[in-house]
């Protein structure tokens, strides 16, 4: 199993437009230290020639350019991308599908909740419906996500995407607007979760003993954006646990058998994007590598 990180940053990426916390303003000073990332989202094959992506973020075009294997190869049009899976609603995961929309086929995975948060925007009718297979996938179930690769979706604790809040905002909820994504093929085990807001024992049990877990990394801290300045919200009202911490995810997963671990997700003010800093190398003592762009791993 062959996976590129195509985005390794939050929503925003990093750095942030109009941002300029201690991070951002590193990447905008041209610091060694630190290196853009562009939005979340991967991508994912078996034989190196057919590839989903999981999560479609709206740099996708900078991220096909900058990724050789997604490039079109024979004829006047062709793609690679198969598939294209979502994970939730976000903007950061489904704005980058307006940049498909020229009538290359491809199946367009999500629960069903999630494709009713598509049908309900009209924008997204520019995926020509002749081309573009809108596929509902229910949870625990087994489906192909390419030929030779299987997947299965999960809930995990989460929340709805910002701009679907209503006047109540439930933390924490499992169901079909968050979702990790459990991928087999030859015999290796590997889990995407790019958004968590708690871990539970039994998301613990099931992730135990996979070979590879890319897991959500938005936050060193729970109060971090607020201590930056940037922010009055905190990872928990986003929907993110932390980094660090007893209830943080580096603490929650430690005790487990896994292959590699990675963090993804990382937003513009997380520290562990600074490759000196205490924070950086907490999280690699702890056997945690730090996601960046065009990361290859393979399982």
């Amino acid at each position: 199993m062959q996976l590129r990180v195509l985005g390794a940053a939050a929503g925003g990426g990093s750095p942030q437009w109009n941002c300029r916390c201690d991070v951002c303003r590193l990447v905008w000073e041209g610091d060694q230290r630190v290196t853009p990332r562009t939005q979340s989202s991967i991508a994912v094959s078996v034989d190196g020639e057919n590839w989903a992506l999981i999560n479609c973020a709206p740099d996708i075009l900078k991220q096909i350019q900058q990724t050789p294997a997604l490039h079109p190869r024979e004829g006047r049009r062709h793609t690679p991308i198969a598939s294209v899976l979502l994970t939730n609603a976000d903007v950061d995961h489904i704005g980058g599908l307006l940049n498909l929309r020229e009538s290359s086929p491809f199946r367009l995975l999500a629960t069903p909740m999630i494709q009713d948060v598509l049908r309900g925007s009209p924008i997204f009718e520019v995926l020509n419906p002749d081309y573009v297979s809108r596929e509902s996938i229910a949870l625990d179930q087994p489906f192909a996500l390419l030929e030779g690769l299987q997947a299965r979706l999960f809930a995990v604790p989460g929340k709805t995407a910002l701009y679907l809040e209503g006047d109540r905002v439930e933390i924490g909820v499992e169901g079909e607007s968050t979702v990790g994504v459990e991928l087999i093929g030859n015999d290796k085990r590997a889990f995407y979760i790019p958004g968590c807001a708690a871990m539970t024992p039994a998301l613990a049990a099931r992730l135990d003993g996979a070979d590879l877990l890319l897991f959500d990394g938005t936050l060193w801290r729970d109060d971090e954006m607020v201590r930056a300045g940037v922010g009055h919200k905190t990872g928990q009202r986003m929907g993110h646990m932390s980094m660090s911490g007893d209830d943080g995810s580096i603490a929650s997963l430690a005790e487990l058998s896994l292959g590699q671990r990675v963090f993804v997700h990382i937003n513009n003010t997380n520290p562990v994007l600074i490759a000196d800093s205490t924070e950086r190398q907490a999280a690699e003592r702890a056997g945690w590598q730090i996601a960046f762009d065009g990361m290859e791993l393979s399982c």
